[in-house]
């Protein structure tokens, strides 16, 4: 596993697996062209790219272009770089047929191009940074899991940190301990 200081951020899920299994960060995805729609969840990346850098890793076809050239006029602020992957065609594992332009994504393509990639893009300079050691464990102490009212408690902490309202418990996690530590969560979970 590779440290690295930037949070990651990929199209799908898929992508995230993959390079969840290359690099020790955290690793969000823009659900496709939903980021379009998606506010808080902009609002929250501009934030990360402030703290900690953005990596952004997008497939080579058209629609990783748009995804990229719209968060590059979105996000202007912080540390955002870019990785890019060459045209490799072929199609990935898990597919019946490959993509309309016949390239892999960033799921299928192998582990040195990727590394390669994320070299070029400069994000491996930027030091490693500690997280926060925030744990589900904590959450629950907090009562923002795995009990009576959580859900209400949690949706309002989203609301006090200005982090998207959907965010799975685990996606909360790993933007928790990018902007907090377990102290600073417990100072915010007491006002909620």
């Amino acid at each position: 596993m590779i440290k690295l200081g930037p949070v990651i951020l990929v199209e799908g899920k898929y992508d995230k697996i993959k390079l969840s299994q290359i690099f020790d960060t955290t690793i969000l995805t823009t659900d496709g062209f939903g980021i379009f729609r998606q506010k808080d969840k902009l609002a929250m990346l501009r934030r990360l790219a402030e703290t900690h850098g953005l990596l952004v890793f997008t497939d080579a076809d058209g629609a990783g272009l748009v995804i990229r050239n719209f968060l590059k006029g979105a996000i202007t602020t912080g540390r955002v770089y870019h990785a890019f992957i060459p045209d490799l065609y072929g199609k990935e594992k898990r597919k019946e047929k490959g993509s309309k332009e016949g390239k892999l994504g960033v799921e299928g393509v192998p582990d040195e191009v990727i590394i390669r990639a994320v070299e070029r893009s400069g994000a491996m300079e930027e030091a490693p940074r500690a997280k926060g050691g925030i744990t589900k464990a904590h959450l629950y102490e907090l009562g923002l899991a795995g009990g009576p009212g959580s859900a209400e408690r949690r949706k309002a902490l989203l609301k006090a940190m200005q982090l998207p309202e959907n965010l799975s418990s685990n996606a909360l996690l790993d933007v928790l301990n990018c902007i907090a530590d377990p102290e600073e969560l417990e100072k915010i979970a007491e006002t909620i």
